[in-house]
């Protein structure tokens, strides 16, 4: 089988990449005060609201430099909390990505 050459191969990763889909923790003000008020990692949260929305917004603009697909999953903390209990996980960080991650796989195409 003939190997592809490289300009093939860059073309293909690229494509992957743009139709990767990535799901980007987010949230509304009082949507991240209930997440952090409950969380188990509350230090990992930034000290203010704005603060994590600057953060966040740079995140979203650095992973999009990638060309990866970034959409904007936002966080329910209601529905987060039902998630963790359901599968005895705290609030913290590693959850919130788990959750964000298999809510993301069970959206169509978003």
């Amino acid at each position: 089988m003939k190997k592809r050459n490289l300009l093939d191969r860059l073309r293909a990763k690229k494509q992957a990449k743009s139709s990767t889909v990535v799901g980007l923790t987010w949230y509304t003000e009082e949507q991240w005060e209930r997440v952090k008020a409950t969380a188990v990692d509350p230090g990992r949260f930034e000290s203010t609201y704005v603060e994590w929305q600057a953060m966040a917004i740079n995140a979203l603009a650095e992973i999009q430099k990638t060309g990866m697909n970034v959409v904007k999953f936002f966080v329910i903390p209601d529905e987060l909390q039902s998630w963790c209990l359901l599968h005895d996980k705290p609030n913290s960080a590693t959850s919130r990505a788990e959750f964000v991650s298999e809510k993301m796989q069970q959206m169509p195409n978003p």
